[in-house]
């Protein structure tokens, strides 16, 4: 099977990217699916995120309290750092396993996991071909203040957090364009599959 990563900044288009690679056949999952799961009541990830942060991170019924998390982490780059050292490497062992199954039912298939921060956690090494999915820096800013609801300085400041988008490009087998539209975007993604179903037939 051919591992394919799918990466790229907030409000890019990943999850339109994605869907298309679904329509056409790949198996696809969106790796904040796997960090839900690592967190489930019971799950060594929770009970290592518990015993870091204290169990007042936990509701009554044992599930995660998201907004409590989120308060000491997002405020807190270090704290943040903390929580990602701790989940990442539950994450990509369960993605992996996953990667395993689809390669068992079909072994020259393309598998692609979308992840945001797979190049900052060094994630992408683990993929045969790494796309970055990308638009202009003014698309992305209406995207986001449009999905979001944030004024232009609040989604300034989410794009300014994370790594540039030309940083991303850079370590790109293939680039998708999302700037122009779905038609544009989808024509280009096929064109990636086409490449990437010529690459999985060698397998």
């Amino acid at each position: 099977m051919l591992r394919v990563g799918l990466t790229g900044s907030i409000a890019v288009g990943k999850s339109f990217v994605t869907s298309i690679f679904s329509d056409l056949g790949c198996h696809t999952l969106d790796a904040d699916l796997t960090a839900r799961e690592v967190v489930l009541p019971g799950s060594p990830g929770l009970e290592a995120v518990a015993q870091s942060f204290g169990r007042d991170i936990l509701n009554d019924d044992g599930t995660l309290n998201r907004q409590r998390l989120g308060e000491l982490v997002f405020a807190d780059e270090e704290q943040r750092q903390k929580l990602n050292r701790i989940l990442h490497p539950f994450i990509i062992a369960r993605q992996d396993e996953i990667m395993r199954e689809w390669e068992r039912e079909d072994p020259q298939g393309i598998g692609i996991i979308d992840a945001a921060l797979m190049i900052e956690s060094g994630g992408y090494k683990r993929f045969d071909k790494l796309i970055v999915v990308h638009c202009r820096p003014e698309v992305q800013l209406e995207r986001l203040m449009l999905r979001n609801g944030l004024s232009r300085d609040e989604a300034q400041a989410r794009i300014n957090s994370q790594m540039p988008q030309e940083e991303k490009q850079k370590f790109a087998d293939f680039l998708i364009d999302t700037s122009d539209g779905f038609e544009l975007t989808k024509k280009r993604t096929v064109e990636v599959y086409d490449a990437l179903a010529r690459l999985a037939a060698k397998q």
